[in-house]
């Protein structure tokens, strides 16, 4: 019996239902249908989009496999998978791109119309492949990562080079990449110019990281963990504010940094609604850009005042990343240690231990959780 025909047992991380306790139980994995790939996942990451999954976004399909950040080596693929083969190591991505829709040919979107973000946690026939006592499973994007196996489209799956260190290619595929992209692909950040970046984690020092590449002379990172300040002098920011050591807003203390006019781009990595009005007031009259990264469930009070005076507030998915065309840059970078993805490194916890993982993310230090697989 070939390996394309075998439905794996295994573990997985599962949430069932909103709010609820997380739970490693065994599941099943079916085999890969013909445009598919069966991974064996090596190692995983946490992301803030996986929280918020357990609450019901981006969709409040249960019961859910978790995980959307990650690595692993190609256990098996379908009769019409051409891009990779059996014992390739590759990372997921929730975005595809086919290079012939619209907005793949225009150039201006990363968002392919092929190969759309699944936001019902299905594969693209609206099927699954994985399930749990007789029942079928959703995902969280295009896949699950924190599982021992799981099976994703092959048209949203990056290969990459085996020697590439497991941890950091886990947080290329979506946290450091999103704020890195935010910077290079939709602000296109110039040389000598000001960036204000709103929030330190994994995406804000991805943000800061990007800046630098792009020749940003001033770089500006605010947080409230004074233990953020290390990390992200790391990336290459030039300024810290700590907003707790100060009764001013965030806009104003950023203003100061920047001769009183504010910054050329800010980018809001929190998804905290009140903070993207800050974030577009920190830019400049006329010219400032503001790139709105993070995702809160929160309505955003902000007037049309803030943007009426020539400012441009601009969204992101995936900081603007094409996952065939850009994100091999980063990867190759990643592979040849070109990035301090180091500094994310904070915690290790097994599979088996998930929910010590959201614990650790309370703790000041924690920047990135990796999961370790136990197969």
């Amino acid at each position: 019996m070939s390996n394309t025909s075998k439905v794996i047992t295994c573990k997985a991380a599962i949430c069932w239902g909103v709010g609820e306790a997380v739970k490693v139980e065994e599941i099943q994995v079916e085999p890969p249908k013909a445009t598919e790939v069966r991974v064996k996942m090596l190692c995983a990451s946490i992301c803030h989009t996986d929280i918020s999954s357990i609450q019901g976004s981006p969709h409040a399909n249960f019961p859910l496999a978790l995980g959307h950040e990650g690595v692993g080596v190609v256990e098996s693929v379908g009769e019409l998978v051409t891009n990779v083969k059996e014992g390739d190591m590759v990372i997921p991505t929730y975005i595809g791109e086919c290079k012939e829709c619209v907005n793949c040919v225009s150039e201006k979107t990363n968002l392919c119309m092929t190969y759309p973000i699944r936001l019902t946690g299905l594969m693209p026939d609206n099927t699954s492949r994985m399930s749990i006592q007789g029942q079928r499973m959703h995902h969280v994007l295009s896949c699950a990562t924190w599982s021992e196996y799981m099976v994703i489209d092959a048209n949203y799956i990056l290969k990459v080079d085996p020697s590439i260190d497991l941890a950091h290619a886990s947080f290329i595929s979506c946290g450091f990449s999103t704020g890195y992209g935010a910077a290079w692909k939709e602000a296109k950040v110039e040389s000598g110019s000001s960036v204000a970046v709103i929030g330190l984690g994994a995406v804000g020092l991805g943000a800061i990281s990007g800046a630098k590449m792009l020749g940003a002379t001033r770089i500006i990172g605010i947080d409230k963990n004074e233990r953020k300040r290390e990390k992200g002098e790391a990336f290459g920011m030039t300024h810290f504010i700590n907003p707790d050591d100060s009764d001013k807003s965030v806009s104003e203390l950023i203003k100061e940094l920047s001769g009183g006019m504010g910054v050329d781009y800010s980018f809001e990595c929190t998804g905290v609604a009140p903070l993207l009005t800050e974030s577009i007031e920190a830019t400049k009259v006329g010219t400032g850009k503001t790139i709105a990264i993070g995702t809160g469930t929160d309505i955003v009070p902000f007037g049309l005042s803030c943007i009426m005076y020539g400012r441009t507030l601009k969204g992101s998915v995936f900081g603007g990343i094409k996952p065939i065309s850009d994100l091999y840059i980063i990867a190759n970078k990643t592979q040849k240690k070109e990035l301090p993805l180091e500094e994310l490194f904070t915690h290790e916890v097994p599979l088996a231990d998930i929910n010590k993982a959201f614990e650790l993310l309370k703790q000041p230090s924690c920047v990135k959780v990796v999961i370790k697989m136990s197969c």
